[in-house]
C-alpha cells in the first residue's frame, strides 16, 4: 500500500472540486476570482498562488484550458476533464468522485 502524504491528499481532493465546478458551470466555464471563492466554501482555502499551480497543473494534464481575460485567468473544462470530474476517468494527482457526489 502506497502512503500519500496529507498534502497530496488535499491537493488531489483540491482538484477534483475544481473539475466539479467547471462541470457544473455554464459553458463549463469559470474564471479564477469564483474558483478561489468556491473553493473556500468548500473547505479548501488558498492563495492565489496554490490556486494558479493546481489551474496549470490541471491545464497540463488537458483536463481543462486557460485563457486570459483582462488579467484574470479563465478556465473551461475539456471533455477529459468532465470525464475526469465525473469518475468516467481517473488522473493520478486528482481524487475520484465518491458515488452519488
Amino acid at each position: 500500500m502506497s502512503s500519500v502524504t496529507f498534502a497530496e491528499f488535499q491537493a488531489a481532493d483540491r482538484r477534483l472540486a475544481i473539475l466539479r465546478a467547471l462541470e457544473s458551470a455554464a459553458a463549463y466555464t469559470v474564471n479564477a476570482l469564483l474558483l478561489g471563492r468556491f473553493l473556500e466554501a468548500v473547505g479548501h482555502a488558498v492563495s492565489a498562488d496554490r490556486l494558479a499551480q493546481d489551474l496549470a497543473w490541471l491545464a497540463e494534464q488537458g483536463l481543462l484550458q486557460l485563457a486570459d481575460a483582462q488579467g484574470l485567468k479563465v478556465a473551461t473544462l475539456t471533455p477529459r476533464g468532465a470525464d475526469v470530474a465525473t469518475g468516467r476517468a481517473t488522473v493520478p494527482g486528482v481524487q475520484r468522485p465518491a458515488p452519488g457526489w
